[in-house]
């Protein structure tokens, strides 16, 4: 619970940072600027109220790790969904309005993620899961998106380090093999999830995981 609110108040806390000429440069999202993704976050805050408020008494049959749908196809950004995104992004025009957005409907979702009982269960795309192992995914949803948004953005603040090495965790285990220790925790996550390709010498250093990644996590 704790890391889920400091991951998620640090990529918050960035996003309030941006300057308006900002919201216009390219993301480390294929086809998405920083004002699409800025806009996807919205929608995931608001997949966190929803789930939050979507208890359940079943058994759960997801947990941190599966709760992702993997692939090893890249994004094109054409997905529908993805479009949306683009078109609504767009339609706020002003980038002050996206912020303050997130701020609003990202705030609800962090204090509605200290008052649930991470024990409890909850319903989310057809799947059930404890709050704990939903909250513990979105830590990487969260770092992964912070990466995303300052890709382009020198000098930006990156990640929390705790959300980092939790989520290099995550993503070994999802893999089944953990990643070279010459790799920081960073570029690990970058490789591993296809944000960016291995240089030949980091490509040698992977070994039989180099079969195995990237991982699309979805």
């Amino acid at each position: 619970m704790d890391l889920f609110s400091r991951t998620w108040t640090a990529l918050r806390a960035a996003v309030a940072g941006l300057s308006d000429e900002d919201f216009g440069r390219p993301s480390g999202c294929t086809g998405w600027l920083v004002r699409d993704l800025v806009c996807h976050l919205i929608v995931d805050a608001q997949d966190v109220l929803i789930t939050l408020a979507t208890p359940s008494d079943r058994a759960p049959t997801r947990d941190a790790l599966t709760y992702w749908d993997l692939s090893d196809t890249p994004p094109t950004g054409d997905d529908p969904l993805d479009a949306l995104t683009v078109r609504l992004a767009a339609a706020y025009e002003d980038p002050g309005l996206l912020k303050f957005h997130l701020d609003d409907v990202g705030s609800a979702a962090g204090r509605a993620a200290l008052l649930a009982d991470p024990a409890g269960r909850v319903g989310t795309r057809d799947e059930i899961l404890t709050v704990g192992d939903f909250l513990s995914a979105y830590v990487m949803e969260w770092t992964l998106h912070h990466l995303d948004l300052i890709a382009h953005l020198p000098g930006a603040q990156p990640p929390p380090a705790e959300g980092l090495a939790r989520s290099r965790e995550s993503l070994e285990r999802i893999v089944g093999s953990p990643f070279p220790s010459a790799l920081t925790d960073v570029d690990a996550l970058l490789i591993g999830t296809g944000r960016r390709a291995p240089t030949e010498a980091e490509q040698a250093g992977l070994g039989d995981l180099a079969f195995r990644v990237p991982l699309y996590l979805g």
